[in-house]
């Protein structure tokens, strides 16, 4: 593939901070939170430490530093904690309920066109992905598979940039034989299924 073909994955990752640390350009951040899932992977998993205990814990190692800070700052004549400005902006709430509204939209429009529409294809779709999901869910726990998702967001991304056309190629092959072996099974099984509109729905 040529060169004018190449996806800037920095560019598809939202080009800020999450797309410098997921390529490591910011490594910094790369080496952070790489080092930090791997603690509490480490601390939840194989010390046997409990994550109620250890939010509270960190809580409470915080308070008591923020308080002895602010009693010796008061005696010493010296600066408080530089604590931030700890609030919600509208904007921030805006945004989320945005994003919230767009995946519920999609989820809902799914299920129309599975209940209403009758989607056999689409309802193949959602089977086999929810029953991938449940397979991976079985196979490893919540926490494990978060560890894995971060460790997969650390290494694909920059694999990918690297070497994109190689693995353009094989997905551009990969996807043709998808499709003939879709199309050997739609007019085997799918084309043989009788489609019923909702006309003849409200007829009948």
């Amino acid at each position: 593939m040529g060169e004018t073909n190449r996806i800037s994955v920095h560019h598809a990752l939202g080009a800020g901070l999450v797309a410098d640390v997921l390529l490591w350009k910011n490594w910094r951040g790369a080496v952070a939170l790489l080092f930090s899932a791997t603690s509490l992977w480490y601390l939840f998993e194989r010390a046997g430490y409990n994550f109620l205990s250890f939010v509270a814990n960190v809580v409470l190692l915080l308070v008591v530093i923020l308080f002895f800070w602010a009693k010796a700052a008061n005696l010493l004549n010296r600066p408080l904690p530089p604590l931030p400005d700890l609030e919600i902006s509208e904007e921030t709430i805006a945004r989320v309920a945005d994003g919230l509204q767009i995946w519920m939209n999609r989820a809902l429009s799914v299920a129309h066109d599975i209940a209403i529409e009758r989607s056999l294809l689409l309802c193949l779709q959602v089977v086999g992905g929810l029953w991938m999901v449940s397979y991976i869910g079985s196979l490893f726990n919540f926490l494990t598979l978060i560890y894995i998702c971060v460790l997969l967001s650390l290494s694909f991304p920059v694999l990918y940039d690297k070497y994109q056309d190689r693995i353009d190629e094989k997905l551009h092959v990969i996807h043709g034989i998808c499709h003939i072996q879709y199309k050997k099974f739609h007019s085997i099984v799918l084309s043989k299924i009788p489609k019923f509109s909702n006309k003849e729905k409200k007829v009948q």
